[in-house]
């Protein structure tokens, strides 16, 4: 028997497509296959401050036990599967797969940090495949390889959460999903210890349903399977569920996040935590933003809380001068006349 890991990327767009569907689907036709899973589907989120992410800007990865002579086999399905279910054609969708057998490379497991923390390329990304022995296929441009790998290389023996996600049958996709509101909070007050993200009370907002045309009806997040096989259970739709899988994630972590030692250490499309002194008084700004300056005498970058974050628009505008706090998000860069800004996700 041989390991083998297929990681996919890049496979969605806004008006349709999901990678976690196509995985969810290769695992009822793998296992027709006979293959044997030696752990749970991945689902790695990445960077999501680059300028090229994907709509939900997550890859995924499947790693299991085969016969040697079933690679190409598997190849061909899992080829033929990504390429039926992306939208391959829509301007910037460009699905990527890489396969690789045997156990990961350290050096591909760096190549994921980079990925989820910082910016990479896919050029390192093919050098890396290639060097290793593994494979990669694409449809247009390369650039879903580089999730496939990073996807591959993450192994989340550190800090993980996971997510069931519930998908729905052909004929519902692209119309209001019938979940009930009422299952929603009751399971959120029962799991909440366990589970997260699953309803804004503030907003009184449904936080487990996208509200794209994609296939997902609902994804559970939370500190085990157990945990969101449980939630699930105590949901309530008015439609099918034509299928879920539970993957294995770093969402809910702060993976992306990475720590520098100076204001003057911060990059563009980089998701930063850095540490300073509030050095201008917050300003509210049109549509309810909030916007203050924090300097630690390398130098002064603006950070923003935007309206939809709530609690922490609010926090953000009851800071002054002189306090000392550590902020966390994307830095957005310098465009249109407007500063360098910490788009901020959290702050302490």
């Amino acid at each position: 028997m041989v390991k083998l890991h297929v990681g996919i990327d890049d496979t969605d767009s806004p008006r349709t497509g999901c990678t976690t569907y196509i995985a969810a689907l290769l695992v009822e036709k793998l296992e027709k296959e006979n293959v044997t899973f030696v752990e749970y589907p991945k689902l790695i989120r990445l960077n999501p401050n680059v300028p090229w992410k994907t709509r939900g800007n997550g890859a995924v990865s499947l790693t299991f036990l085969c016969q040697k002579d079933m690679i190409e086999k598997i190849k061909d399905i899992v080829t033929e599967t990504v390429e039926k279910n992306s939208d391959i054609g829509y301007p910037g969708t460009d699905p990527g797969v890489v396969f690789l057998e045997g156990e990961v490379p350290e050096e591909i497991e760096v190549f994921a940090r980079k990925a989820i923390t910082g910016i990479v390329d896919k050029e390192q990304a093919l050098k890396l495949v290639e060097k290793y022995g593994g494979e990669a296929r694409f449809f247009e441009d390369e650039r879903g390889v580089i999730g496939g790998l990073a996807a591959i290389g993450e192994s989340l023996d550190g800090d993980h959460t996971y997510e069931l996600i519930a998908y729905r049958t052909p004929e519902n996709r692209g119309t209001v999903r019938k979940v009930d509101k009422d299952s929603v909070i009751a399971m959120d007050r029962a799991m909440h210890r366990e589970t997260f993200n699953n309803f804004d009370y503030e907003k009184g907002r449904i936080l487990i349903t996208p509200h794209g045309p994609d296939p997902v009806l609902w994804g559970v997040r939370g500190e085990s399977a157990e945990a969101v096989v449980k939630a699930h259970r105590m949901l309530k739709a008015y439609e099918p569920i034509e299928r879920w899988v539970i993957f294995k994630t770093n969402q809910g972590t702060d993976a992306h996040l990475r720590r520098v030692k100076s204001i003057s250490e911060v990059k563009p499309f980089h998701p930063v935590i850095v540490e300073g002194e509030v050095s201008e008084n917050p300003k509210i700004i049109p549509r309810r933003h909030v916007v203050f300056k924090l300097s630690d005498g390398t130098g002064t970058i603006d950070c923003a809380a935007f309206e939809p974050t709530g609690t922490l628009r609010k926090v953000a505008a009851r800071l002054q001068v002189g306090d000392l706090i550590e902020v966390m998000g994307g830095v957005k860069p310098r465009t249109d006349g407007k500063p360098e800004t910490i788009n901020l996700e959290k702050l302490r």
